[in-house]
């Protein structure tokens, strides 16, 4: 007989949601953890980046709070207290953490898994031991990736995890990548006063969101004074005494050479599949990410996958949905499977960028017939108000159906609307519910309903 009925490798959203709701449907969880409780979510990713931004935010209110009609002498602010209010939430999310799997009766084992069979775990640490399960759940997650020509020494040149707790503001700072990351550390950096400067290779920010949006928050950049080069790719960076010197060159081949005091490389990520003895069980694999099928399954029998190490979609609440897909399927359950295109996608520089589903032009390609309905925020009371008035909310509709198929907003706090759209899209609700649902005056969540109205030309506002 096991010692467990599940064991879940790794902390972060994915494995210890996984761990706490097999321990809800009465399955005997351990949960094995190298380093610390929440993973690089809690820890260097989502949340201290997010509390860095509100700070960042402040500040930035603070800059044109004759805007508002107040006025001060001797702004002063200090960015390494900003980094210990962050590591604050840390502590208190992860501490919350560690109590809710006690709290379930999972048990929590400190050390480094290495799989030796389907069912036999060897956990490395202080502590030596060998335990068993009928199931083990695999959520390494993912790190970043090393680009060729540049060589990340945690000091001139960064990834996330040394930029979330460095406590001084680079004069100069170049960002490899001008996908969420990117950006949001950009907004960051900025508001404090440095000199920022985001390489993409990509023809625009934020890549992979929809064109006008896109565009949008490079409108906005620019107008905040906030450098970015696109089209450009990093031919090799040379540090000598602090500076790096980073090569680029454009599209049209023409070259150009930046100096910083800092060089954040924030341009994707890699499974953490290596040094966990996936070799002993033959699992199929896409280079570093784990093959898994819809109950998150690998091709080993009892074997699961979930979160960034499977490369399906890098979000911390995508790894949450499959940790509890993969704990309901081990536990004889049928839940439903995932569907990856309609994930909610939250990107927190200011504007904020929120989407799901598919882009005007992916939903063009895909054969739907297409309706767009669009409303700015310059004509929203509550923008006006907030003196937040850059941004969008743009939906893509299939013309046949009425069905939202794709939400690209752009703006002040549109990451909190994307539960409502999305939930519409879950209920196959149409423009026509959005567009009769009241909405509550003023807000920025009114600028959907207009948005859906203006799709078959009935906005009122616009």
């Amino acid at each position: 007989m096991a010692d467990y009925n599940v064991a879940v490798i790794g902390s972060g959203p994915g494995g210890y949601v996984a761990a706490i709701r097999a321990a809800q449907l009465g399955l005997k969880t351990a949960i094995i953890e190298r380093e610390n409780i929440g993973g690089v979510c809690l820890n260097w990713g989502c949340i201290p980046s997010k509390a860095l931004l509100r700070n960042a935010e402040v500040l930035e209110i603070m800059k044109r709070a004759d805007d508002f009609g107040i006025s001060f002498d001797n702004l002063r602010f200090d960015y390494g207290k900003a980094v210990d209010r962050s590591r604050q939430v840390v502590r208190r999310l992860t501490g919350g953490v560690g109590f809710l799997l006690k709290k379930n009766g999972v048990t929590q084992l400190e050390g480094a898994a290495v799989i030796k069979d389907k069912s036999t775990i060897e956990i490395q640490g202080a502590e030596p031991q060998t335990i068993t399960a009928d199931n083990i759940i695999i959520a390494t997650g993912g790190r970043p990736i090393q680009v060729p020509g540049i060589e990340v020494d945690g000091d001139t040149v960064m990834t996330y995890r040394e930029a979330v707790v460095l406590k001084e503001v680079p004069d100069r700072i170049v960002i490899v990548g001008g996908g969420p990351i990117g950006v949001e550390f950009a907004d960051i950096y900025h508001s404090y006063g440095s000199d920022v400067t985001i390489v993409e290779m990509l023809p625009r920010l934020v890549p992979l969101e929809d064109e006008e949006i896109s565009r949008q928050l490079e409108r906005s950049f620019k107008k905040r004074r906030l450098n970015f080069m696109t089209g450009t790719k990093v031919r090799g960076v040379l540090v000598d005494k602090g500076v790096a010197v980073v090569d680029l060159e454009d599209g049209d081949g023409n070259a150009k050479s930046i100096e910083c005091d800092k060089l954040l490389v924030a341009v994707g990520i890699q499974g953490n599949s290596d040094g966990l003895g996936l070799e002993s069980l033959g699992l199929e694999m896409d280079r570093s990410f784990i093959d898994i099928d819809d109950g998150m399954q690998t091709s080993v029998p009892g074997v699961y996958a979930i979160g960034d190490v499977t490369g399906k979609l890098p979000l911390a609440h995508v790894a949450s949905a499959q940790a509890v897909t993969a704990a309901e399927t081990i536990a004889g359950m049928d839940p439903m499977p995932l569907d990856y295109t309609l994930m909610p996608r939250a990107t927190y520089c200011h504007p904020q960028v929120a989407s799901f589903g598919l882009t005007e032009e992916q939903a063009k390609e895909q054969g739907h017939s297409v309706k767009v309905g669009k409303f700015p925020l310059m004509s929203s009371g509550k923008a006006l108000a907030l003196g937040e008035t850059d941004g969008m909310i743009k939906l893509v509709i299939d013309a046949e159906t009425g069905e939202v198929i794709g939400a690209h907003m752009i703006g002040a706090d549109v990451t909190e609307l994307l539960g409502e759209v999305g939930l519409s899209r879950l209920l196959e609700g149409t423009t026509t519910e959005l567009g009769w649902l009241v909405h509550p005056h003023p807000s920025i969540s009114e600028a959907i309903k207009e948005a859906a109205l203006a799709s078959d030309d009935q906005a009122i506002h616009v």
